[in-house]
């Protein structure tokens, strides 16, 4: 009979309640973690505890709840900086950033957050604080809302009620229906905006890339300071904008893209 490997029981058991986190539609309390693992409450403290200290796990806002980790989140975009959306993403986002002259964000979506994996800079002297591996609400960001209007009705119904709709700014939403009508209005117009919603004096601008079976993958935006936008944000930004993520989203289902046709 094969020896089993010391420590396997214990991994696995830190396994299970990581992969229960990253399932669920939002953060997870103790209780419920107790509930679906099956394991005794002591044993589940102690794993959380030290999922927590190794920062695997984090405590959502609030208090009270957990969800993945900042440590987790950088070990996942490594993973997708070697293969994947990443990599296919790469030409047609330093094409957008080199068109609009601004920063330009990938990111993918985690649990109720969405995680950065790429970062552009922009050419100018000013800069973004954001960095790869960060991890960004969905309700204020223009990733965030551009992914969210692109999950179909039950998807996006079931996890609105879960978000946590904290203000950022003056200008953030914080309304589940006003974030609604936002919603709506990306699925109209294709594209996404955060006004200053997430951090004052900054504009982004989002749209959402959809894999092969047409579902969202991730989504990409567009960063500027406010003061320096043109009276043309749909030619500077919104276009280009929008023929980045029709680019990746050909490359990644196998497709040619319009260029290529």
């Amino acid at each position: 009979m094969p020896t089993a490997v010391q420590g396997t029981a214990a991994f696995g058991k830190f396994m299970q309640v990581l992969q229960l986190v990253a399932d669920a539609p939002g953060p997870m309390t103790t209780a419920e973690l107790t509930r679906a693992s099956g394991f005794p409450r002591p044993t589940l403290h102690r794993i959380v505890a030290a999922l927590l200290a190794e920062g695997l796990l984090r405590e959502a806002e609030g208090g009270g709840s957990y969800e993945l980790g900042p440590r987790l989140m950088a070990l996942a975009s490594r993973s997708w900086g070697r293969s994947g959306l990443r990599g296919a993403a790469g030409e047609a986002l330093r094409q957008l950033r080199d068109t609009t002259g601004e920063t330009v964000h990938l990111a993918v979506p985690s649990g109720t957050r969405m995680v950065y994996i790429e970062k552009l800079e922009s050419p100018s002297a000013v800069r973004m604080a954001s960095r790869v591996g960060s991890s960004m609400p969905m309700h204020s960001t223009a990733v965030g809302k551009a992914y969210l209007a692109a999950l179909d009705e039950a998807r996006r119904e079931a996890l609105l009620p879960t978000l946590e709709l904290t203000r950022h700014t003056d200008h953030t939403v914080v309304r589940p229906e006003a974030l609604r009508r936002q919603l709506q209005r990306v699925q109209a117009d294709g594209w996404s905006v955060d006004d200053e919603e997430n951090e004052a004096g900054i504009t982004c601008y989002g749209a959402v890339i959809r894999g092969g079976q047409g579902e969202p993958v991730g989504a990409v935006s567009v960063s500027t300071l406010r003061y320096r936008q043109p009276a043309d944000v749909q030619a500077a930004y919104v276009q280009p904008l929008l023929a980045a993520v029709q680019a990746i989203s050909a490359r990644i289902a196998g497709m040619p893209t319009s260029d290529e046709a």
